[in-house]
């Protein structure tokens, strides 16, 4: 989950051109709170990529909160997909 800033300033498009890239599975999308959630699924180290520019963001977001939870692998996603 991220929050602050993070609506209509491509935070969606860039997570997922960066998940594609890093070869993770999963989705991105925004909630009716402002705020972007993501579930990804990958190498550990993309993962803490990903995660490294979530803290970040687009030049024009502004990131307030970044909150993490991990759990085991299941392989349910193929492919990296915006919703919502």
């Amino acid at each position: 989950m991220i929050s602050g800033l993070v609506q209509g300033v491509f935070f969606r498009r860039e997570i997922a051109d960066l998940a594609r890239k890093r070869d993770i599975n999963g989705w991105v999308r925004n909630l009716p709170d402002g705020s972007v959630e993501v579930v990804a699924e990958g190498d550990r180290e993309e993962l803490y990529q990903l995660i490294h520019f979530c803290r970040i963001g687009p030049p024009r977001a502004r990131v307030k909160n970044v909150e993490i939870g991990w759990s085991d692998f299941t392989g349910e996603f193929r492919g990296f997909r915006i919703t919502g």
